[in-house]
């Protein structure tokens, strides 16, 4: 019987050319199995282009029957946090993933690290550098010209040593000195004109405390503690590409256990919104928007709160692709898999939105109707749908002069409502000002579940009973900005752009039946769009909230 590996089909991470290595490699025998990462920085909370990254790691290791490992790269401890670092974990499990064995950190490797660095000084490849950090930039060269060697890159090793044991014990003040690797001042990389590869800095870590006074650089912690974990396939974005030289020369000089495969994919780029950390923080902190969570941020816990799926995000994560080339994807692929998502996954629904009143001038006791939660699924049960004299529509759903082709109400024209009657409309009763404010019908007692004799009703709208109808704030979200995007343009502040109706509250109604529904239900408001129970402003069985999720349709008009 063959040992080759069997190759699965692409789930979460679709086909790629990064699937096709991993395919490749366990065909060779170069590994028996794969190890991949996510290694965020607890400095933050995690957007939409890291939920492609979540996905493709996690993902290919799932299909692939790996391990993947959640490591944190806490080494910037002035920006970092206990909340970040719970809320990246609690995203990861909300996109349906879980990471192999214990969450990991790069300060469990602190000490290797440091022993890493006191070997490459030995092997005379590290030196203690006195230069300010201004005048290295100097001597570092520019894109175009070499730099030039640091009249301190030749010290003794013993020397060195000495020095790095003093940095560590805390002797010199921050800035004042930083180990280098010595490579090469002339590279044509500038990642390898002898990059710092530790610095002293004076931070209380959120895991190790006062105990160090320096700390490793990325560049050089991240390979290493990929090997120590035996990552076979490092995957990261594009702009990593020119670092991938020095992740190699830093595993080749030291004993590791093995040494890893850093392969780039291109970063996402979400139209009509932004990805930057930076610039999602000055939303925040500008009181442009309520919070990280907030429904119009491309946060995972954003999009979260908003009602977006994860199975829907994981679809738009594999509709996108993996690639080298640009990954600029409209708002709308989003939406789509989202939309589609929810088609088949959540109960269907009424509520009114723009309330019109209306008056059945021949009510008699008309009948309530059973109607089920979702035509395709008898399987979610049913309700049922009240019916009362006095009823509310959609503002929106009556036209005193429809326009050609119009199919709702008029007057004297006909409509079906949704799972009751056929209805006329008799007369509209306006205000002081000439606004419709109430309309007067009278239904068709014969047409309840059954078609009227002698004339076809084409237009069916939605409507609720005004004696039932729970009352609901409900926010109307859309895209945080009016322009593709927003950053491109680097003399114009990013937030000229942001969508003056990217919010709309307003006092809506929903069925009764949604009454106790807890936080973070979905479902599709018919004719109206997908809706969630707002995760920490709904209250159920005392206030109704409903974020809008989606519409039904893409209704995005481009500029």
């Amino acid at each position: 019987m063959s040992s080759k590996p069997t190759v699965p089909a692409a789930t979460a991470s679709g086909s790629n050319f990064i699937r096709s290595l991993i395919e490749a490699d366990l065909a060779s025998g170069k590994h028996k199995s794969i190890v991949t990462r996510f290694p965020p920085e607890p400095n933050g909370y995690l957007h939409v282009g890291h939920a492609k990254s979540i996905c493709l790691n996690f993902g290919l290791a799932r299909d692939f029957q790996g391990k993947c490992n959640l490591r944190f790269d806490d080494t910037n401890p002035e920006k970092e946090s206990e909340e970040y670092a719970r809320s990246i974990q609690d995203d990861v499990q909300w996109l349906g993933f879980e990471w192999n064995g214990e969450v990991r950190w790069a300060s469990d490797y602190f000490e290797q690290l440091y022993q890493y660095a006191a070997e490459l000084i030995k092997q005379g490849k590290a030196y203690v550098e006195d230069l300010s950090a201004e005048d290295m930039r100097v001597y570092r060269g520019t894109l175009t010209q070499p730099g030039k060697n640091s009249p301190f890159r030749d010290r003794t090793v013993a020397g060195n040593l000495d020095l790095f044991t003093r940095m560590r014990a805390g002797e010199f003040a921050d800035g004042a000195k930083v180990l280098r690797a010595k490579i090469d001042m002339a590279s044509p990389n500038i990642n390898l004109r002898d990059p710092a590869i530790y610095r002293i800095r004076r931070a209380h870590h959120i895991r190790t405390g006062d105990q160090w006074c320096i700390y490793p650089m990325y560049d050089y912690t991240h390979c290493i503690s990929d090997a120590l974990e035996g990552i076979t396939h490092s995957l990261c974005t594009l702009e990593f590409e020119d670092h991938r030289p020095l992740y190699d020369w830093v595993l080749d000089q030291l004993p590791v256990p093995c040494h890893p495969q850093q392969t780039e994919f291109s970063r996402l780029e979400l139209h009509y919104t932004i990805t930057s950390k930076r610039k999602l923080l000055q939303l925040v902190n500008d009181k442009h928007v309520s919070g990280w969570d907030d429904p119009r941020m491309p946060t995972i816990i954003g999009m979260r709160r908003r009602g977006y799926t994860p199975e829907g995000i994981r679809e738009f994560a594999k509709r996108i692709g993996i690639s080298k080339s640009e990954n600029i994807v409209d708002m709308a692929v989003m939406e789509g898999a989202i939309r589609e998502d929810m088609e088949g996954r959540v109960p269907r629904v009424m509520a009114v939105i723009h309330p019109l009143k209306v008056t059945i001038t021949n009510y008699d006791g008309a009948q309530s109707r059973e109607a089920g939660f979702h035509p395709n699924h008898p399987e979610f049960g049913s309700r049922m749908v009240p019916f009362s004299q006095e009823l509310i529509i959609e503002a929106e759903d009556f036209a005193e002069v429809p326009p050609e082709g119009w199919q709702r109400l008029t007057l004297g024209g006909e409509v079906r409502l949704r799972y009751s009657y056929v209805m006329r409309c008799d007369e509209a009763v306006k205000d002081a000002s000439g606004k419709v404010v109430e309309l007067r019908c009278s239904i068709d007692h014969n047409t309840l579940g059954k078609n009227p004799e002698g004339r076809k009703v084409k237009g069916v709208i939605h409507f609720l009973s005004r004696e039932h109808a729970l009352p609901a704030e409900i926010r109307l979200y859309d895209r945080l900005f009016t322009v593709p995007e927003p950053d491109a343009d680097k003399n114009v502040d990013f937030s000229t752009y942001l969508n003056p109706h990217s919010l709309t509250v307003v006092q809506g109604w929903v069925e009764p039946c949604v009454k106790d529904a807890p936080a973070e239900t979905r479902y599709q408001f018919e004719r109206l769009g997908y809706f969630c129970t707002d995760r920490h402003d709904h209250q159920p069985g005392e206030k109704q909230v409903f974020n809008r999720t989606v519409t039904l349709k893409d209704s995005w008009t481009k500029a």
